[in-house]
């Protein structure tokens, strides 16, 4: 059946129906082997808090032990922020951080401190960001190595980050 228009064409007023059979048999394929083969990812988020103020004066019998772990460009400073140093572990010549030092520290201070689960990380400017994940890491979690299996221990899981102090004025 066909009417005639105005400009002289024939339209053709017959729809045609559409066979969408071979594209559903694809997608019933195509779906599954999708959701089988992706990769899921999995995102880890660390909540970290600012440094409180040390500049207002603390009583002697108030001093509670507040963690700091000073990342400068040659060494590592672990102190107490009202003791001042406990310990510092310069580079090795290669220029590496000796993280394992770090840790045994870490794990000695965690015996004499069992309750206690903050610590703050200061920075100098320019300190890699890979040097500051391994730091992070050795300050939350102690690991070792018992009957074949690796066993983790959390150490100060509660993490501050702030800009270390300026060389010279100690933790």
């Amino acid at each position: 059946m066909s009417v005639r228009r105005r400009g002289g064409r024939r339209h053709n007023e017959d729809t045609a129906d559409l066979n969408i059979t071979a594209f559903m048999n694809l997608m019933v394929i195509l779906v599954p082997f999708l959701l089988i083969t992706a990769v899921f990812s999995r995102l880890a988020v660390l909540e970290l808090n600012l440094p409180g103020s040390s500049t207002e004066p603390a009583d002697p019998q108030d001093q509670v032990f507040q963690l700091e772990v000073i990342i400068r460009k040659d060494k590592i400073e672990v102190g107490d922020r009202n003791q001042g140093l406990l310990g510092v572990y310069p580079n090795s010549n290669s220029g590496e951080y000796d993280f394992d030092a770090l840790s045994a520290k870490l794990s000695e201070l965690k015996r004499h401190y069992p309750s206690k689960t903050d610590a703050s990380i200061l920075l100098e400017s320019d300190i890699a960001y890979d040097t500051l994940v391994q730091v992070m890491d050795r300050v939350r979690i102690e690991e070792e190595v018992e009957d074949d299996s690796i066993v983790r221990t959390d150490l100060f899981p509660d993490i501050s980050i702030g800009d270390a102090p300026v060389t010279g004025q100690g933790a």
